[in-house]
């Protein structure tokens, strides 16, 4: 620290790498340069492209003295292996990690800088925001971590480091580093993060954790070639996560910390294990059965003292997985998966005891019933929902909250407040009331949603909104169950985009569907050209116009060698 109190000058190499990424590296260095005279220089690892990034990179090399460049003649396939070239070329006493499509916001250098000075510490983390574009969405990752300014002692007093398994959002002091042997997996290893991290936190560093943010992780899921973390419609994507994590509980194990690697086992259930089990009913029988081979093996090494220490939700899906050889239940398991839990029916029971299914006796759904129960507000209570035009600028939202083991009916619900809440537009939320009439193993509620408001009070600039459905059921005994609704529709598909039009606000098109998860959201898109767009698509439907089909090339895609730098999320 020098004597004003702010981290002394000089004292960062920020690592940057980059595959055939010519579009966005430049910003990616900009950031890092921005960061002011605590930046003592930039090391850039061009891995081989074949794009111009390296020419890029050379020509803000010839204004900027502090931007090095290191050219890697072969592709490495992974992000591990520039990574660790990044470090060997890095001169300052401390490291930081930046991808070629991410930026750093400012200040963010000189806030992990000034902790890790301030406490001493090898390793200083800050929170890593995911930016969703092009509509800018920010989102944090891990919040809970980053909350309030922080000095952990050692990873196993506070485990949940664990969950952050990204490198990116890090400090770290290039001599812990080298003396540990602390290096990324070389070659075409994907989520080297995990491993990266599990070798960080097995030396025990203490670690500080400021609430800045330090990071900005650009999500762009239209990209021709996406990232590792979104590129989950292979099979292969599963297996390498699987196979990273299986590396990260090694790692820990080899260091002697068994609460370590039991932290991992248990983060995986919570997090990666609900991500991918959510999206298993989109793909088809062979990716299905692929990935419940590779989900079976990694478990079979868990105990019941890892299954227990999960989430209700997570430990009932591993305990069907484990439990059957082939895969089964899988949108039951999905919706099981989602954020937040809706456990659909039938609700079984064995020896009066809640299970999956009455062929799985075995899979006990521990905490629903019994001494030890969740409350009622914490139940994975579903509440399926249709909404269906009503009359003019209006839709009828129809509810049906499914009883749960007979739980939610001891807190005796009596009414249900739908909330629906604009993407986008933090705060925006528009509320309905309407009681709930009690009917066999449920209860039902409709009310109609008045559309040519919803536009009114989310209006903002851009071409649409999307509006989340959620409730709070209102109970006599137990307080209140916040949820999302799933979304039924008939045939099981989304019906087609409905126009209405309205005094206050002209043409809208709504177009209700179901996010990940299942859950219900709206699309409300108002104009007059969306109106004309989906009576034309109508047109072409109902008569179609004949053309040549267009040419493809047959026989195996081209792929250029190696991946696009990813976090390992």
């Amino acid at each position: 620290m020098n004597g004003s109190g702010t981290p002394a000058t000089a004292q960062v190499s920020v690592i940057v790498i980059g595959y055939d990424d010519a579009g966005h590296i430049a910003h990616a260095v900009r950031s890092a340069l921005a960061q002011g005279p605590v930046v003592a220089e930039v090391v850039a690892v061009d891995d081989a492209s074949t794009d111009g990034t390296g020419d890029i990179l050379d020509r803000l090399a010839e204004r900027e003295p502090r931007l090095k460049v290191v050219h890697r003649t072969v592709n490495s396939g992974g992000c591990g292996t520039p990574r660790n070239d990044g470090v060997r070329a890095a001169t300052a006493p401390y490291v930081m990690f930046l991808d070629s499509d991410d930026a750093l916001p400012p200040r963010a250098v000189a806030a992990l800088l000034d902790a890790a000075l301030r406490h001493d510490v090898p390793v200083a983390a800050g929170l890593c925001v995911r930016r969703e574009l092009p509509r800018r969405r920010d989102t944090p990752w891990q919040r809970g971590l980053y909350r309030r300014p922080a000095v952990h002692s050692s990873p196993e007093e506070h485990p949940a480091l664990l969950h952050d398994t990204l490198c990116v959002n890090k400090l770290y002091a290039r001599a812990f580093l080298t003396g540990h042997g602390i290096a990324f997996p070389e070659g075409a290893f994907h989520y080297e993060d995990f491993v990266f991290t599990a070798r960080v936190l097995a030396a025990s560093p203490r670690v500080a954790t400021v609430p800045d943010p330090v990071y900005i992780w650009h999500v762009r899921r239209n990209a021709s070639r996406p990232s590792i973390s979104l590129d989950r419609g292979s099979v292969a994507n599963w297996q390498a996560r699987v196979l990273a994590h299986q590396h990260g509980v090694n790692v820990f194990l080899d260091a002697g910390s068994k609460p370590l690697a039991h932290a991992a086992r248990v983060k995986f259930l919570d997090h990666d294990l609900r991500m991918y089990v959510r999206e298993l009913p989109s793909h088809g029988p062979a990716y299905g059965s692929t990935w419940w081979r590779a989900a079976r093996d990694c478990l079979a090494a868990y105990d019941e003292a890892d299954l227990r220490a999960a989430r209700a939700p997570a430990r009932w899906i591993a305990r069907v997985i484990l439990a059957s050889p082939v895969p089964r239940d899988l949108e039951r398991l999905a919706q099981l998966a989602a954020r937040p839990a809706r456990l659909l029916p039938p609700y079984a029971e064995a020896a009066g005891r809640p299970v999956w299914a009455p062929d799985l006796p075995e899979v006990l759904l521990d905490g629903l019933t019994g001494p030890g129960a969740k409350p009622a507000r914490r139940l994975p209570v579903t509440v399926d929902a249709t909404l269906s035009r009503g009359l003019g600028p209006r839709a009828r939202l129809h509810l049906r909250v499914h009883d749960l083991y007979g739980r939610l009916a001891e807190a005796r619900p009596h009414t249900v407040d739908v909330e629906l809440r604009m993407q986008d537009r933090e705060g925006t939320v528009v509320e309905h009331t309407a009681p709930l009439a009690a009917e066999e193993a449920g209860w039902t509620a409709a009310l109609d949603v008045d559309l040519a408001g919803l536009s009114v009070h989310g209006h903002r600039p851009g071409p649409a909104q999307v509006w989340d459905v959620r409730v709070r059921i209102r109970c006599e005994h137990g307080g209140t169950l916040r949820t999302a609704v799933r979304g039924v529709f008939s045939g099981g598909t989304a019906p087609r985009p409905g126009v209405a039009v309205s005094a206050r606000c002209g043409v809208l098109v709504a177009q209700p569907y179901t996010a990940t998860g299942g859950s219900l959201a709206l699309r409300l898109v108002p104009g007059v050209r969306s109106a004309a767009a989906i009576a034309e698509r109508r047109l072409r439907q109902r008569f179609p116009l004949h053309r040549p089909a267009p040419f493809r090339k047959h026989g195996p895609g081209l792929r250029a060698p190696g991946v696009r730098p990813s976090t390992g999320v």
